[in-house]
């Protein structure tokens, strides 16, 4: 008898954790790609000491990685509030496969959760409210729409061209989205100080902070992609020891609108943008980071393209892309940046998939025959 009681107050426990823990789930979560390539940078570039222009040529045949997607693992979890209402949180790290060094995505280095860190709110019915370091809305909304690369494979990505959309983080942000409404889907964003911890603003004194703005509005449904994003940063009137800005208070700006159309054999991408007095975001080509985050040049305008297709060949699919960066105003006598791309996937199961894809890119950031070539293969897998 006293058995039977102890096996029926264990089952009872058991039961009642076992429904305690169904309203909290915390999942792992990650992506490790890597394989094996080739790349070269040619051309003349600035040396990083006098500044004067060099002829550069740089090799590196070998192993690859984070190309299809950037390495990452992370945590993220919800909390049933009740009444439809979730808590929610995520920490992502990137990290480099090669060495197994953390934090090696653009802009993350020395970040434990360089790739996302927030906290927030969701629900059905209101949408989604996160807190924290995010990515922007152009990466979220527009880089997949206007490109069949989206934020991934390297120069071939979307981000190359329109560089508010390379996968762009702001620190110190309040980020809301709507839910789905129709296939419509709206969101903002307001950054406190977009590149580092928010700063004191002492009395009477000038704002050390780096306050950014995204926000944009996206449409699928059936056949048809659409988006149209805009980001905005002002510089700041100070730097951190309380020194002047000289270009405080100047707002560099970037607009997109992108479409895509599934014609069912193959579907169409396309975009346009625009960035004036500056720049958002660095690209890395080969060894060469062209220019850090948050860059201002006030007077600079950049118009930005890209057409490009994605279809299924078996059960794979294959896309190309062509994007060009064309710099008007007080860049106007740099060159034109063309990046031309080619890509195919392969699934081996839902998780795990191989690829190849090749992009060469000229005249990059902007220099007259400063040339970047990417050629590789590799493995991704998802878990």
């Amino acid at each position: 008898m006293k058995k039977t009681l102890l096996a029926a107050a264990l089952a009872t426990g058991f039961v009642a954790a076992g429904a305690a823990h169904a309203e909290t789930s915390v999942t792992l979560y990650g992506i490790v790609d890597g394989g094996i390539g080739y790349q070269q940078l040619k051309g003349t570039v600035a040396d990083p000491v006098t500044g004067e222009p060099v002829e550069y040529n740089g090799k590196r045949t070998g192993m690859i990685n984070g190309i299809n997607s950037a390495n990452r693992w992370g945590l993220k979890g919800t909390e049933d509030l009740g009444d439809g209402l979730q808590a929610v949180f995520v920490l992502e790290s990137g990290f480099d496969l090669g060495t197994g060094v953390s934090g090696q995505a653009l802009g993350n280095s020395n970040r434990m959760f360089g790739r996302q860190a927030t906290v927030g709110l969701q629900s059905d019915a209101w949408g989604r409210l996160d807190l924290g370091r995010q990515t922007n809305i152009a990466t979220k909304y527009f880089a997949d729409v206007a490109s069949p690369f989206g934020v991934d494979f390297g120069q071939a990505a979307a981000g190359t061209t329109f560089n508010s959309a390379a996968s762009l983080r702001y620190d110190n942000m309040v980020m809301y989205q709507t839910p789905n409404f129709s296939g419509f889907q709206f969101g903002v964003g307001y950054s406190f100080n977009a590149n580092g911890s928010q700063q004191f603003r002492q009395s009477g004194g000038d704002d050390p902070n780096t306050h950014a703005w995204t926000t944009g509005l996206r449409y699928a449904n059936g056949p048809i992609g659409l988006a149209a994003t805009y980001d905005q940063f002002e510089a700041p009137e100070s730097f951190g020891d309380g020194t002047p800005n000289p270009d405080g208070g100047v707002k560099v700006k970037s607009w997109n609108v992108g479409a895509s159309y599934d014609f069912s054999v193959a579907r169409l991408h396309a975009g346009f943008g625009q960035t004036r007095n500056g720049w958002f975001q660095g690209i890395t080509f080969a060894d060469l980071d062209t220019a850090g985050a948050l860059v201002v040049e006030d007077g600079m305008r950049v118009n930005s393209y890209t057409v490009g297709l994605s279809a299924p060949v078996g059960p794979g699919e294959v896309m190309a892309s062509w994007g060009m960066a064309d710099p008007r105003g007080t860049a106007g006598d740099d060159e034109k940046q063309n990046v031309y791309s080619l890509g195919y996937t392969y699934p081996l199961s839902k998780r795990t998939n191989i690829y190849a894809v090749g992009s060469y890119a000229k005249n990059v950031a902007f220099q007259d025959d400063l040339k970047s070539t990417l050629v590789g293969v590799g493995m991704r897998h998802q878990f």
